[in-house]
């Protein structure tokens, strides 16, 4: 099977080791000219076979500062029609399935990323019975900004189109549109929470993981302050009208000029998802506690030392003093106790390391137990990633699980973050979890109760830890 024949026109793949392949298949319209800052539109039909073994364009972005760039690889494609995605499909073929489907939502601060990284390639999941989709959508301006006379959240808007698309066609690819599992990390893990919140994505995917990304979003008026800052630079009003007038590339310069020196753990300007009242009504966060997508599995969790991608690569850990540390907890109104019972389970710690494991809590692992908690008694599984990468004295940082969820420890992009040595048992069984719970719902182990269980991957061996470093959690209530 290389010929598959979708809603707008045949799509021919490739045949690759474990898989059969089809990249850049378009869900949507190229958002470009008059569709900027537009709702996703279906793509024009096409005639004859549609070729499909390379990589589509990517979406408008600017790179990484240099230094995550060397941990983080960001492939560049040009081209308007970068609203597609990427389908791997078991080499048996559509008619021995059919099979379990997984969606992949990439990360990247809403600003950067594409499905074109190489440690997305989905060759193992389609090696073991899964048909695996990594979505492109717009990133930044384009697709996170808030305007009076454009709709917000055109980036979800894009990943709802392409889980239509899904929906609507993963059959002809052997995929079953009734077991669909969502999964991000980062950015798109952010992105998923706030579609288990949003009414328009009800029923559009049966399972979700999310990876290193809370259930968040913004007022209005934040992403407003951003998108103003925005197109003072542009020297344009912040309506969709000027911004079309801009070209891509002098808005996304401007993007990068308001947000550098900004990340997620130390703040500054950023894309989030907007409560808009319309996509968005409420805050994913609330709308989940009070029982949103209560139906839909959740496997959530997060990598130990998720600070020292931002902290150690730009030498932040160094800077932060003593003095540093106080001032940070006092503007984050954190508890002086939090300081000393953290520095006690971590004899020798620098301030830097203190701060990075007090934000690495605050900002993804207490939302991940709130939601859990919220969820006890229904099917939520917790994870946490402890095996520490020896690049740089990484540790065991954010991001760094993707290569062993995907089984890519043999890629280049997995080495940028892991080395050449990363234990493959880890990934077989991290990949082996992820593959579980998008067949059957169960990624192997007790779900969320009253004992807290959380699977530990690493740093020996994967085995599960009931309520770990609780002292730590109960200090925030």
């Amino acid at each position: 099977m290389t010929v598959v024949a979708t809603a707008y026109g045949e799509v021919r793949g490739v045949r690759e080791e474990h898989a059969t392949v089809f990249r850049g298949v378009p869900y949507a319209a190229p958002p470009v000219g008059a569709r900027r800052f537009r709702a996703p539109e279906p793509p024009e039909p096409w005639e004859g076979v549609r070729d499909a073994a390379a990589y589509g364009p990517t979406a408008p972005k600017h790179p990484y500062a240099p230094a995550l760039a060397e941990l983080l690889p960001d492939p560049v494609i040009p081209g308007d029609d970068f609203l597609h995605v990427n389908v791997w499909t078991p080499a048996a073929g559509p008619d021995a399935g059919p099979f379990p489907v997984m969606v992949w939502v990439h990360g990247g601060s809403l600003c950067h990323g594409s499905n074109a990284v190489g440690l997305y390639d989905g060759t193992s999941f389609a090696r073991d019975g899964v048909v695996l989709v990594s979505v492109n959508y717009r990133l930044g301006t384009e697709g996170f900004a808030f305007l009076p006379d454009a709709p917000a959240n055109l980036g979800l808007r894009d990943q709802i189109a392409a889980l239509e698309w899904v929906r609507d066609n993963v059959a002809a690819f052997g995929g079953d549109p009734g077991n669909v599992t969502v999964f991000g990390e980062s950015a798109g893990a952010i992105s998923i929470a706030a579609l288990l919140a949003a009414p328009r994505a009800a029923g559009l995917f049966r399972r979700a993981v999310l990876q290193s990304g809370p259930p968040t979003a913004v007022p209005p008026a934040t992403m407003r302050r951003t998108t103003r800052a925005i197109a003072k630079r542009l020297g344009v009003p912040a309506t969709a009208e000027a911004f079309r007038t801009v070209s891509t590339a002098r808005v996304v310069e401007a993007q990068r000029e308001v947000l550098a020196g900004g990340n997620p753990l130390t703040g500054g300007p950023s894309f989030q998802p907007v409560v808009d009242g319309d996509l968005l009504p409420e805050h994913p966060a609330a709308a989940l506690a009070r029982g949103a997508s209560g139906d839909v599995p959740l496997l959530v969790g997060t990598t130990t030392e998720e600070y020292r991608l931002w902290f150690v690569p730009g030498g932040l850990m160094e800077r932060v003093s003593p003095l540093g540390l106080r001032l940070a907890m006092l503007r984050k109104r954190v508890p002086r106790a939090a300081a000393r019972v953290y520095g006690a389970n971590r004899p020798g710690a620098r301030p830097g390391e203190i701060l990075g494991a007090l934000a690495t809590d605050l900002l993804l692992r207490l939302p991940y137990n709130r939601l859990a908690d919220a969820r006890t008694g229904g099917s939520t599984y917790v994870y946490e990633f402890a095996w520490p990468s020896p690049v740089l004295g990484l540790g065991a940082c954010h991001a760094l699980e993707i290569g062993f969820v995907f089984d890519r420890l043999d890629s280049p992009d997995a080495h940028a973050l892991a080395g050449a040595d990363a234990p493959q048992p880890l990934a077989d069984a991290m990949h082996g979890a992820w593959t579980a719970f998008a067949r059957t719902g169960d990624p192997g182990w007790r779900a969320w109760d009253e004992t807290r269980p959380v699977m530990v991957f690493g740093p020996d061996t994967a085995e599960v830890a009931h309520a770990p470093r609780e002292d730590e959690r109960a200090l925030w209530g």
